[in-house]
């Protein structure tokens, strides 16, 4: 008998695993992939760390969670500083100086900011009504229609006038020569991969991979006190109220015979003609290196497909419009009526969480847990 069965292994059950172990409890984790970390899997290939599920790249401004997760491992330097390409003009993201100047000729932000002005008044809207106009009241209509439009789209899979203006409240929009993405903190990649950080949180638990929970439910149960589930939310009810609905994202990987294919992490291609919305470059992410820093001979790239989801693909992003956020309140509602489980994470809450807003919900709820 277990204190808690923990359903899922990534980042969520394996803070919770770990810290309840921390606390004497008797925990089992399992998870129905082959392997530990969930999305922030990666594998080494020709000796380089490849993000399976997606470019990961953790960044906080959140101390605890900082502290607590470079216990397990150390972390490099990396600054995400993406590059967008435009039907092969370059440009440099986030939106800042560099950016401007490209798209301008303009030299100083007075320069810029006056020239964002001017093409915010042309567009006459006062009142952003949806993505487009927020976008453009944000950057002009030069940035929307070369850096924005296509990229998003593509991302979305509808029209930018049909999306919420609020996707794009956060843009960042620089006036300074800053093209570090995040604004934040702490920033980096974990020297070895994430899969190597998992596997140090949960080092000395008990861990079965290959096990569906929702098909051996009944088994499962009568082995703990309680459940952490981090599985789908409409999946534990069998979609009894209906199906939640998310973005997928389709992933072609390719190993090639070169040092260097594109000099970055993550370049995108924000035009709509290109049916990818960018190429991750694995190798970038810990600067080119081997574990013994050695320069590495081959490379690995990404081209991320984004697309609707269905029923077998990999959920990634909620989509959290009325509809389905009405939706999840009626799961949670059931959920809350479960007295042996807890619902966590991204699946289990249906919400977007970056890597610390995830680590740090499940330190809140291991706290709670006794």
């Amino acid at each position: 008998m277990y204190d808690y069965l923990i359903v899922g292994a990534g980042l969520y059950g394996a803070v919770c695993a770990e810290r309840l172990k921390a606390a004497g409890k008797n925990i089992l984790v399992i998870d129905k992939r082959d392997h530990i970390a969930g999305n922030v899997y990666t594998e080494n290939i020709e000796g380089i760390n490849v993000h399976k599920y997606g470019a990961h790249i953790f960044h906080t401004n959140d101390k605890r969670v900082w502290e607590y997760i470079t216990r397990f491992i150390e972390f490099n330097r990396f600054t995400n500083s993406p590059v967008a390409n435009f039907k092969g003009e370059l440009f440099s993201l986030p939106f800042n100086m560099y950016t401007f100047n490209k798209m301008w000729g303009v030299v100083t932000p007075e320069e810029a900011a006056k020239k964002i002005e001017e093409q915010r008044k042309e567009a006459g809207i006062t009142e952003p009504k949806n993505l487009e106009e927020q976008a453009i009241s944000l950057v002009g209509r030069d940035i929307y229609e070369k850096l924005i439009k296509g990229y998003t789209e593509k991302q979305w899979g509808r029209p930018c006038n049909e999306l919420p203006a609020f996707i794009i409240k956060r843009l960042p929009v620089r006036l300074t020569f800053d093209n570090n993405y995040f604004n934040a903190l702490y920033q980096g990649i974990p020297i070895g991969g994430y899969t190597k950080l998992v596997e140090n949180m949960l080092q000395g638990i008990e861990v079965r991979l290959g096990v569906d929970y929702l098909k051996e439910k009944a088994e499962l149960d009568k082995l703990a006190e309680k459940i952490i589930y981090t599985g789908p939310i409409d999946a534990y009810f069998d979609f009894s109220l209906g199906t939640l609905e998310y973005r997928s994202v389709r992933f072609e990987n390719e190993l090639l015979d070169m040092p260097n294919f594109q000099g970055n992490a993550a370049v995108n291609y924000t035009d709509s003609e290109t049916p990818y919305t960018r190429i991750i470059e694995h190798k970038w992410f810990e600067f080119g290196k081997d574990a013994e820093g050695n320069d590495l001979p081959k490379t690995v790239i990404s081209k991320e497909y984004s697309s609707e989801w269905k029923p077998g693909d990999e959920p990634y992003y909620p989509v959290n419009d009325d509809r389905n956020q009405a939706l999840y309140a009626k799961y949670k509602e059931l959920a809350d009526k479960e007295s042996k489980v807890i619902f966590g994470g991204r699946l289990g809450e249906y919400k977007y969480y970056d890597m610390d807003a995830v680590i740090l919900s499940a330190l809140v709820k291991s706290d709670t847990l006794e």
